[in-house]
C-alpha cells in the first residue's frame, strides 16, 4: 500500500505496504497471522529526494497530528452518536448509481468532521476481499475505523466507471458475500452512526450510506455491507473472515487516496478491521517496525494473534502500561506520567498527560513523527539542544521541524538518553536514531514536532522503531520489547 535503495530512505521509509502473511498451527487453530512491511517508496518511478520527502511527511504528519490533539482539546472523546441529516442544497453524485430492488437512488451528501480526520494512513495493506476474493491496496489507518475500496454496485448504463490499470474497483455484483446493511435496520441507525452513516432512508431496503470527510478536503461516498476478508495461510491454505462491515466507495474526491484502491480502518472499535481480525485471534494485535535504515532484506510486520505464534522474537522482557481504549477514539491512549533526558526527569506539568483533563498521549503507527504539545515540546527541545551546541544549525525551511544539524562528525554518544516514564512504572527508552534522525546526506534533525495545548502528544512511529509492540485488546494492555523483528 522498483527497489528500494538505502540512500534514498532517509526517515521517509514509514509509508508502507502490507503483504498477507499468515501461519497457523493444526488446521482447526490458527495461531496468528503476520504481515510483511514493505517501503511504499519503493514502488516509485522516479523516486523524489530527500528533502521532497521530509516536505510530504510533514504535510500528511502536520494534519493528522494537528487533528488528533484539536480532537482532544474540544474534549471530544467519541463521535457524537446522532444521525446526521442531509443538507437541503448538497448533492450526492456517484459514478455509479446505488439501486435497491425498488430501483431507488440512494443518494445525498452532508458536511461532518470524520474521525478519519487525520491526514492519509502512513501504511499500505494488501487486501482481498469478496467472494471469489477480489484483490487491493488500501491505506491502513488507525486513526480510522472504517475499511472501504473503490466499488460498483448495482450499476447501470453509461454512468458506471470504467476500471483502468492505475484504478481498481470492487464489483459487489460479482462477490457471493457481499451484502448490504438496509438502511432502515438499527445497525444503520445506531451502531453505524460513528461511521458516519447518512440518516436518508428513501425505502427500508435501500442500502445505508456513508459520507467520509477527510480535513484535507478528500471525500468518499458510498454504502455499507458485510463481506468476506481472505487470508493465505504459508502452508498454502486459506482461511476467511466473515461479516466484516466494509465500505463500497462509488464517489472518491481529494488527494489523500492517491496510488491506492481505498483505506483499512485500524483503529478501535466495534467495526474497525483491527479489533474483528484480532478476536479471530486470541484479541491481540501487534507490529514490528525494524530501523528505517535496515536493507531490503529485512522485514517489518503487522501480526494479528500471538506474535509467538508467527515467530517474532525480542529482547530481553516484554514490558507492559495500561492501554487506554476507547478514551479517544479510535485511537490507542497510554498514561504517560512524565519523560527524563539523560536521566533527569524534565520540568511538565501533570496535566500535560491527563487524558481526562485537556491532554494525554496517542500511540499512533499512522504518524511519522512525535508529537508533543508545547508544555512538553518546549523542555524536551532544550535539553536535547544543549547536546548539539558543537553542530552548525541549519535553517531549513521544511515546515515544522524546528532543528535540524550539520551532522559531520556526529555520534549518538554525544546526546543523552530520552526515556518515557508510565504511571504504572513502565518505561520505554527508545534509541538515540529514533528522535535524532536523518533528514538528508550529512543532515540530522531532532524528530519532534509542536503540537498546541490543551490537546494529546502523539508518539510516533519512528520512535517506536525497533520494537515490538501488542495491543492486548482484552486485558487492556500495551507490550513492548526492542526487537529486530525477526
Amino acid at each position: 500500500m522498483g527497489s528500494y535503495r538505502r540512500e534514498m530512505s532517509g526517515f521517509f521509509l514509514f509509508i508502507i505496504l502490507f503483504t498477507l502473511i499468515e501461519s497457523s498451527r493444526g488446521h482447526g487453530n490458527p495461531g496468528g497471522t503476520k504481515l510483511e512491511l514493505i517501503h511504499r517508496h519503493a514502488l516509485e518511478r522516479k523516486p523524489a529526494t530527500q528533502i521532497q520527502r521530509l516536505r510530504q511527511l510533514l504535510h500528511s504528519d502536520s494534519i493528522r497530528l494537528r487533528q488528533i490533539s484539536h480532537k482532544v482539546r474540544l474534549g471530544q472523546g467519541h463521535v457524537d452518536a446522532s444521525r446526521r441529516q442531509l443538507p437541503e442544497k448538497t448533492t450526492y453524485n456517484p459514478a455509479c448509481t446505488n439501486r435497491s430492488k425498488n430501483d431507488n437512488n440512494v443518494s445525498g451528501e452532508m458536511p461532518m468532521h470524520s474521525g478519519a480526520d487525520y491526514g492519509t494512513g502512513q501504511y499500505f495493506v494488501r487486501f482481498r476481499v469478496g467472494s471469489p476474493a477480489q484483490k487491493f491496496v488500501l491505506i491502513a489507518d488507525t486513526g480510522s475505523d472504517l475499511t472501504w475500496m473503490n466499488c460498483e454496485y448495482r450499476c447501470r448504463g453509461g454512468r458506471c466507471r470504467r476500471s483502468s490499470h492505475k484504478r481498481r474497483v470492487f464489483l459487489a455484483d460479482h462477490s457471493s458475500s457481499f451484502r448490504t446493511v438496509p438502511c432502515s435496520s438499527s445497525m444503520c441507525k445506531i451502531d453505524l452512526a460513528n461511521l458516519f452513516s447518512l440518516a436518508r432512508c428513501p425505502s427500508p431496503t435501500d442500502p445505508c450510506a456513508y459520507d467520509y470527510r477527510y480535513s484535507d478536503g478528500s471525500a468518499a461516498l458510498g454504502l455499507f455491507a458485510n463481506e468476506t476478508v481472505t487470508f493465505t495461510l504459508t502452508n498454502g491454505r486459506k482461511t476467511r473472515l466473515k461479516n466484516v462491515v466494509v465500505g463500497c466507495s462509488e464517489s472518491t474526491r481529494g488527494q489523500s487516496f492517491q496510488g491506492a484502491d481505498g483505506v483499512m480502518g485500524l483503529g478501535y472499535s466495534n467495526y474497525s478491521f483491527a479489533v474483528k481480525a484480532a478476536k479471530r485471534f486470541g484479541d491481540k494485535f501487534s507490529y514490528c517496525l525494524v530501523d528505517h535504515l535496515s536493507p531490503e532484506n529485512v522485514s517489518s510486520y503487522l501480526i494479528f494473534g500471538s506474535h509467538k505464534e508467527v515467530g517474532i522474537t525480542y529482547h530481553r522482557r516484554m514490558r507492559y502500561t495500561e492501554l487506554l481504549l476507547g478514551v479517544i477514539t479510535p485511537f490507542y491512549a497510554v498514561n504517560i506520567k512524565g519523560i527524563s533526558i539523560g536521566g533527569l526527569m524534565l520540568d511538565i506539568p501533570p496535566e500535560t498527560w491527563n487524558l481526562t483533563g485537556q491532554g494525554g498521549a496517542i500511540i499512533d503507527s499512522g504518524s511519522s513523527l512525535t508529537g508533543l504539545t508545547q508544555q512538553a515540546y518546549q523542555p524536551v527541545m532544550a535539553a536535547l539542544k544543549l547536546s548539539l551546541q558543537n553542530f552548525k544549525n541549519l535553517n531549513l525551511d521544511i515546515g515544522p521541524i524546528e532543528y535540524c544539524f550539520n551532522s559531520m562528525g556526529f555520534h549518538e554518544s554525544v546526546v543523552p538518553r530520552l526515556v518515557f516514564h508510565f504511571t504504572d512504572g513502565a518505561r520505554f527508552e527508545p534509541p538515540v536514531k529514533s528522535y535524532v534522525i536523518d533528514a538528508a546526506p550529512g543532515v540530522k534533525c531532532l524528530g519532534f514536532v509542536p503540537l498546541a495545548w490543551p490537546g494529546a502528544s502523539v508518539i510516533g512511529n519512528i520512535m517506536q522503531q525497533n520494537h515490538l509492540w501488542e495491543f492486548d485488546l482484552a486485558n487492556s494492555r500495551l507490550g513492548f520489547a526492542t526487537s529486530s523483528c525477526v
